[in-house]
């Protein structure tokens, strides 16, 4: 008979918050064979898998068209004529994603159903969807359809947006539009492909709408009305990487629409009490993993696609890029089609220069040719180290930590020969929770004497992945760079002991 060794659960009695009861307050004394390979405790909450992959995305695109493409609005009122919808050519989705997967992005979500109701696939639901379009382009379009099996062809993750709110249902407000039309429009989407990696629910619910044409103001309580926990669990079972963004509670909103999340970014929040107000800084001490995603434009215009607009410039691209993906958010930026359904040669111009500049400013990682020591290594176990070789061996599963009770380290990278340095960046491994709460990173030209670098940034929470301008500019990030032999990267605070899985130096 196998001998069962106990794990005994023991609660620590201290004066800390709930908060940090939650947190702490359960301790988990290992032995050596409950604990063979010797792995830190998680520090909870944890994100689960499909969160894990849906940040692993990273950077991917947003997709307005539909109705406003064609009515130069931004939110249709649901009266519109489905004949209105008239594409001057085939939509084309490849394209979209071709140009996003030039830019550097990894996937997509194509908008297929607005606040204006109108579906872009010939849905069961309601009557107002292409099907009943004002010409052969319009009536043989099915965004999904053709979205997936493109994003399929060209490895990329896909996804949908599909709106709440529905302005031109006459059942909006009641029980039924839940039962009878959202959710039942949600399981058609989930059809067009199980490996989805996420679902996107705007915020915007219930207001003024024409509503089968009785109009008026429909107002609901969204946090109950729209089944929520109903909606994952069948979304779930036919796609279960998807993530459901927004209404779904499963990853939030940063809080703003221009590219950008808080310096100090926790992935943990706190479900009920308006997010959305601290959606850039998360909550240190929150009970849910609920990573933010930035949404942006990258056009001077509206969501959809308008008259006369222009691309932002690569470089201004870029920058959101820092200040999103490397401020632990993921970062989705919209790319309007026009009415022949492409996306513009201006936007196409635009877009291949930010995925130039990704390329070539990332492009050698400087921490693979360094030496790498650290003040302080956790004991290996039977199949696993914690060395600090870890952090440059370019592989997300193995990691660098420290033992129980240490929450300050020093990591130093050294180099046989001057580099020239420009950006840090830095991985927690996240699957035991984010830990990190101050750091700073100093240069040395002789490997003795050491400067502050990256000066005016806040260097506190790390997370998923945080990139740091050496020069401390997000704007102007890209200079002369800092020449050096030698940098030193100390945690100053965390909330147990740290685990980083991957530094990059640029």
């Amino acid at each position: 008979m196998k001998k069962i060794t106990p794990i005994i659960l023991a609660l620590t009695l201290t004066g800390l918050p709930v908060e940090g009861v939650a947190q702490s307050g359960f301790q988990l004394i290992d032995t050596p064979l409950s604990n063979p390979d010797n792995e830190p405790a998680p520090v909870h909450p944890i994100p689960h898998e499909r969160q894990m992959k849906w940040q692993e995305t990273e950077f991917y695109a947003f997709f307005h068209y539909g109705m406003n493409t064609y009515t130069g609005l931004e939110w249709g009122n649901g009266d519109e004529a489905e004949t209105i919808f008239a594409p001057t050519a085939a939509p084309n989705p490849r394209q979209w994603l071709e140009v996003a997967k030039a830019a550097g992005m990894r996937g997509g979500i194509a908008v297929v159903k607005h606040h204006d109701g109108f579906c872009l696939w010939p849905t069961n639901t309601t009557t107002h969807n292409v099907t009943r379009s004002g010409n052969d382009f319009g009536r043989q379009t099915n965004i999904p359809r053709d979205f997936a099996e493109a994003a399929r062809e060209l490895d990329m993750k896909y996804g949908f947006y599909i709106s709440p709110w529905d302005r031109n249902s006459a059942l909006y407000g009641t029980d039924q539009y839940v039962s009878d039309v959202f959710l039942k429009q949600c399981a058609e989407l989930a059809q067009y492909g199980t490996d989805q990696f996420e679902m996107w629910f705007d915020g915007a619910n219930g207001g003024t709408g024409y509503y089968g044409g009785e109009g008026g103001t429909r107002n609901i309580d969204r946090e109950t009305y729209y089944d929520v926990p109903n909606l994952r669990d069948s979304v779930h079972k036919v796609c279960p990487d998807c993530v459901l963004w927004g209404v779904g509670g499963e990853a939030r909103w940063i809080g703003n629409e221009a590219g950008w999340a808080g310096q100090t970014n926790w992935s943990t929040e706190n479900r009920g009490t308006a997010p959305e107000k601290n959606g850039m800084y998360g909550s240190e001490n929150g009970w849910f993993w609920l990573p933010g995603e930035s949404d942006a434009k990258a056009t001077n215009r509206g969501w959809f696609w308008h008259e006369g607009e222009s691309p932002l410039s690569a470089e201004r691209l870029f920058q959101m890029y820092l200040e999103t993906v490397g401020r632990n958010a993921t970062l989705i930026l919209n790319i309007p089609p026009d009415k022949a359904g492409v996306l513009p040669p201006a936007s196409v111009s635009a877009l291949q220069g930010m995925g130039d500049l990704l390329r070539s400013r990332f492009a050698t990682d400087l921490a693979r040719e360094a030496q790498v020591q650290a003040t302080g290594t956790r004991n290996a176990g039977t199949m696993r180290n914690y060395m600090p070789d870890n952090l440059t061996d370019n592989d997300k599963d193995t990691y660098w930590a420290t033992d129980d009770g240490t929450t300050s380290a020093i990591i130093t990278l050294t180099w046989d020969k001057p580099k020239t340095l420009r950006y840090v960046s830095l991985m927690e491994y996240i699957r035991k929770g984010q830990r990190v709460k101050g750091f700073t990173i100093e240069t040395s030209s002789d490997g003795t004497t050491w400067m502050p670098a990256a000066p005016n940034v806040e260097c506190t929470t790390i997370g998923y992945k945080r990139i740091i301008p050496l020069n401390g500019s997000t704007s102007a990030s890209y200079d002369s760079g800092i020449t050096a032999k030698a940098l030193r990267i100390t945690i100053t605070d965390s909330k147990a002991c740290p685990l980083l899985h991957t530094v990059s130096v640029f």
